[in-house]
């Protein structure tokens, strides 16, 4: 029996194609085009009662044919290296325009998994109850067909914190009157009558997995680590468990990739801690799948990220999009703590590098344009996602420096971007001229993934930091400054380190002593045009970094940037 909620009626349509409540209304000319006759993909049987699609011709094409061809396309470009012993995802839910190729590089991992049960957790958009709500249907519906639900949701359902058809309030998106799907009367909407954050993963996925059976949860206000807990017992390894979520929504383009990355790293991390202070609407699922990753020893790896601005070309107000892979280690001698990579890069590859870099800054002295990179002739090592700062010197002295800590994009992507970014946006100096591009130096330096550094008392934070090894980063609250490892060079002293990357960071400088400081922690390789490559060079690099405040649509926050 479906119980009663209040329902808020939204009185107009406001449709944000890349934001996750909103997809692409047809036009009238779509909606009237005729089916095609043969499905692309397996049929399913068909379950009387079945959840019926509430965003096929919003989100996602409503003909099957359409669909497959967008979805077969997104699955042809994303080219993620593969991984054994795959069992979770974070998976965005915007419309496919903008979040499909994203989530791709997931789905494209599944061939070969042998999945047979896929429990997709989803954030409430539209209701609000208590508990996660499993819904008493027998399927879900698509225009590829019917996905069964497991035997195991049912079981699930009899036990906390998971529910059925709770007392909810529901506000109905914008687009409720040209769903497709049957209109429940007012007063029956139920948490999972509306929501595309759940259902845009299913097409994906049957096209991937062909046959699979579902678990659909969508998440009220509940405990992450409780649901966690709940599903412990029903996960193996036929089982994939996906977190649905899109990142931060509607910021400008630079403070959106400054909250993704730092979202991303909490993610890869698994710090839960870090996580819970981060911007994206799935934070629930995204939490949940964390706890079960940090109980079952699994690890993690970015695949793709990208926001709607890099999709529309429109940055004034973007959502964030990623896609990262949990996975169980082949064995368990996996190292916990960070090595440097020192010397890390081949010759060759750091000459590619160098020479991108090179091409960077000449092409945009030129026209503003980067070079055109076949991704296919890429070393396999450089579409790996990592973060870089590209430097540019003149005469001995600093003329640029661009980079960012946390991954965005692949190796040789970032040294492009940054290359750009030095050569004609950093704020300090002017655009490179193509008559001093002879007379100007680069150097790279590409990160290793930032990781948390534990500690509980100033005095072990002292204990454990490395100097000439580690580059920090400090975070308390909103605030945030960095460090390249070659500061160590010119501050030897730790507690002088530390004291100066507080100041860098707006913050008194004993700060860093208080008890809601946090520290990460990375390594890198540096290597220069003319010398072809080697450790950190042991120039004065102390003021390269720094923590860029800015104040933008009243709200504060700290973009990366290079600083002399």
């Amino acid at each position: 029996m479906k119980s009663l909620g209040r329902v808020i009626m939204v009185g107009a349509v406001a449709v944000c194609l890349a934001g996750c409540r909103q997809g692409q209304v047809p036009s009238e000319e779509q909606r009237q085009q005729p089916k095609q006759a043969e499905s692309p993909v397996d049929q399913t049987k068909t379950f009387d009662g079945a959840r019926q699609p509430a965003v096929a011709g919003l989100f996602y094409p409503k003909d099957k044919v359409e669909l497959a061809k967008d979805i077969d396309r997104y699955l042809a470009e994303a080219k993620p290296e593969p991984i054994k012993n795959l069992r979770g995802l974070v998976c965005p839910h915007a419309g496919y325009r903008f979040s499909g190729p994203t989530a791709a590089f997931g789905y494209k991992l599944l061939e070969g998994h042998g999945i047979r049960t896929v429990i997709v957790m989803a954030p409430s958009h539209y209701a609000s109850f208590e508990g996660a709500s499993i819904p008493d249907v027998p399927a879900y519906r698509t225009p590829f067909g019917d996905v069964p639900l497991s035997p195991e949701a049912a079981k699930l359902a009899k036990s906390g914190p998971f529910v059925v058809n709770p007392p909810c309030e529901v506000s109905r998106p914008g687009w409720w009157r040209q769903a497709p799907k049957d209109l429940p009367p007012f007063g029956e909407d139920t948490p999972h009558s509306w929501e595309h954050s759940l259902e845009v993963q299913l097409p994906l996925l049957q096209r991937t997995l062909r046959s699979f059976s579902l678990v659909p949860i969508v998440f009220g206000k509940v405990d992450p680590e409780a649901v966690a807990e709940a599903l412990m017992k029903y996960l193996d390894e036929k089982t994939l468990l996906v977190a649905s979520s899109d990142l931060s929504h509607h910021h400008p383009y630079d403070m959106a990739t400054h909250l993704d990355s730092s979202c991303i790293q909490a993610i890869c991390n698994l710090d839960v801690k870090w996580m819970k202070n981060e911007e994206a609407c799935g934070k629930g699922p995204i939490l949940a799948l964390m706890h079960v990753a940090k109980k079952k020893g699994w690890k993690t790896r970015l695949l793709d990220y990208r926001n709607s601005g890099d999709v529309t070309g429109d940055k004034s107000s973007v959502v964030g999009y990623a896609a990262i892979a949990f996975f169980e280690p082949a064995g368990t001698a996996a190292a916990e703590k960070p090595k440097p990579q020192q010397d890390a890069y081949t010759g060759k590859q750091r000459k590619f590098l160098i020479e991108l870099a090179r091409k960077t800054i000449t092409n945009v002295a030129a026209d503003g344009r980067l070079p055109e990179v076949d991704p296919a002739k890429i070393d396999a090592k450089l579409k790996e996602t990592r973060a870089c700062f590209v430097t540019l010197t003149k005469g001995g002295r600093l003329r640029g420096c661009i980079g960012s800590i946390f991954p965005r994009t692949a190796r040789y992507q970032s040294v492009s971007n940054n290359a750009q970014s030095a050569a004609a946006r950093d704020p300090r100096f002017p655009a490179v001229e193509p008559d001093e591009l002879d007379k100007i130096k680069i150097e790279i330096s590409v990160l290793t993934l930032p990781v948390r550094l534990e500690f509980k008392t100033p005095d072990e934070l002292l204990a454990k930091l490395r100097p000439n090894v580690d580059g920090v980063v400090l975070r308390i609250g909103r605030r945030q400054s960095t460090y390249l490892p070659q500061v160590w060079k010119q501050l030897p002293e730790k507690e002088s380190f530390l004291d100066r990357l507080t100041m860098k960071a707006g913050l008194p400088q004993t700060a860093w002593r208080n008890p809601d400081t946090m520290i990460l922690v990375y390594q890198g390789e540096a290597f220069e045009e003319e010398s072809g490559g080697g450790p950190f060079s042991p120039d004065d690099h102390v003021g390269r970094v720094a923590a860029w405040t800015r104040r933008l649509n009243g709200e504060r926050f700290f973009l990366v940037r290079g600083f002399a």
